[in-house]
């Protein structure tokens, strides 16, 4: 059976900082994001089951993705938590907002990266990650791929 790539794309707005960055983006602002994720496999042949022909359900990936990211990045802040911005995060964080430290600078190419980490743990077994695409503004996005990363 050949192998088919299936794409589902999702958006959410997160504000970021990057810290001891030498332009604009030092400070903190926000992004609408558009994220692609494709993923490949075989369609289901067995004629009895209720997702015949699909490689997954649309909703099925839907909702890794949400509970993933989207749900979780969506209107949130995000700061390099090995920086001097915890302690923006911890004030932010007692006022209210939704923020979220990681363990690398927030740049849509680390992003990116940490997506793919977490949406390949949640995969069924027989369908694998094959690419995403995180859109940051119209002209710039960050692309992961499976075949870059053996």
């Amino acid at each position: 059976m050949p192998k088919i790539r299936i794409t589902k794309q999702f958006n959410f707005e997160t504000g970021h900082a990057l810290y001891g960055y030498d332009g604009k983006c030092r400070n903190v602002h926000g992004h609408s994001y558009k994220l692609a994720v494709t993923v490949i496999g075989t369609p289901i042949e067995d004629t009895d089951n209720v997702k015949y022909g699909m490689v997954i359900d649309f909703g099925d990936l839907k909702k890794i993705v949400k509970e993933e990211i989207v749900d979780v990045f969506d209107h949130a802040t995000v700061f390099n938590q090995n920086t001097p911005h915890v302690e923006l995060a911890k004030e932010l964080k007692e006022r209210g907002h939704h923020v979220i430290l990681v363990d690398y600078q927030p740049t849509s190419e680390n992003m990116v990266i940490d997506f793919a980490n977490k949406i390949k743990r949640r995969l069924p077994h027989g369908i694998d990650l094959y690419a995403l695409r995180l859109q940051e503004t119209e002209s710039s996005y960050a692309e992961w791929y499976q075949s870059d990363n053996l």
